[in-house]
């Protein structure tokens, strides 16, 4: 009696240990790795990337966005060297809508670049929504054009690739260099603590967004912030703990006012407020700045401003 209880108990484990182990093959199966899913989204995008001609980043809510830093310019305001990160990155970004996709992005040119790329990006379809400065007093002067469209992906990422050749914009970089980690020279960790909000090193600028909180709208599709409608901070250093800063305030209309005000008593200059966008809801207007002062007495200022707004906490 005792061989056969035993006899059932073995091929009861028996029975236990083969459904665990089918159950774990389940999981293996159902939970592929991070890195695996990363390459299924690049994947997705393969032929924007191939038109594009450069590879692209995915932000969240399946967006890729292309930087297209304008390094072959030398761009001067107040003494200062304007890096790429500071203020002179086009970029592009799709999602997908539907079978196509809608397109957000702003591109960097001298002015004798901007006829013959609005010229191009009308011939492939896609849609300008401004063309303006950004800065005052730099020398070259630069103008800004921002595109906003819907279509076919592949066929607008070659009209955008169509229209950069028309510019000295630099082929992306076959293997960047490694660079060695450097300071900042004013307090990162002080500045990002002020704002309530981490940012990023890019090319030598402490780069910083701020969502807004509302939900925003193009043609009634949501555009994730990385599209272009979040509020830009960057500080570039300028030594002995100080720094330029620049970019653009995302803001509704009833907080301009109160924003410039808050600028200007901080001792940030305004040089420009105007629209990036053309369908968005709600309708929304892009205040850019400059100062160059101490990274962390700008920082309060900016902060003031941002306390001004309806901006992701």
């Amino acid at each position: 009696m005792q061989i056969i209880v035993l006899k059932n108990l073995s091929v009861r484990i028996s029975a236990m240990l083969s459904m665990a182990c089918l159950f774990c093959g389940t999981l293996a199966v159902g939970q592929a790795s991070p890195s695996a899913s990363a390459n299924a989204s690049t994947s997705n995008w393969k032929q924007v990337e191939d038109a594009m001609g450069r590879t692209g980043q995915l932000q969240p809510g399946d967006v890729i966005k292309f930087a297209m830093p304008r390094k072959d310019l030398h761009v001067v305001l107040d003494g200062v060297d304007i890096k790429p990160g500071l203020a002179l990155g086009s970029w592009a970004a799709f999602k997908r809508d539907g079978g196509g996709a809608m397109i957000m992005g702003d591109l960097v040119l001298t002015e004798d670049e901007v006829e013959p790329v609005m010229l191009k990006l009308q011939e492939g379809g896609i849609h300008e929504s401004a063309v303006h400065n950004h800065l005052m007093r730099e020398s070259p002067h630069v103008m800004y054009m921002h595109i906003a469209s819907h279509g076919d992906a592949a066929q607008m990422a070659k009209t955008i690739h169509d229209a950069l050749a028309l510019t000295k914009t630099p082929d992306p970089d076959a293997a960047p260099a490694a660079q060695a980690a450097a300071g900042l020279g004013f307090d990162q960790k002080q500045v990002e603590q002020i704002l309530g909000h981490t940012g990023k090193v890019n090319g030598g600028v402490l780069q910083i967004g701020v969502p807004r909180a509302e939900t925003i709208t193009d043609s009634g599709m949501t555009v994730p912030p990385s599209m272009g409608v979040a509020t830009a901070l960057n500080f570039q250093p300028t030594g002995s703990g100080k720094a330029a800063i620049t970019g653009d305030f995302v803001l509704l209309g009833t907080e301009v006012n109160p924003v410039i005000q808050a600028l200007r008593q901080n001792g940030i200059v305004v040089t420009a407020l105007h629209s990036h966008m053309l369908m968005e809801e709600p309708r929304l207007f892009f205040m850019h700045f400059w100062a160059n002062d101490d990274a962390v007495k700008l920082a309060k200022g900016l902060r003031a401003a941002l306390d001004r707004t309806n901006s992701a906490k």
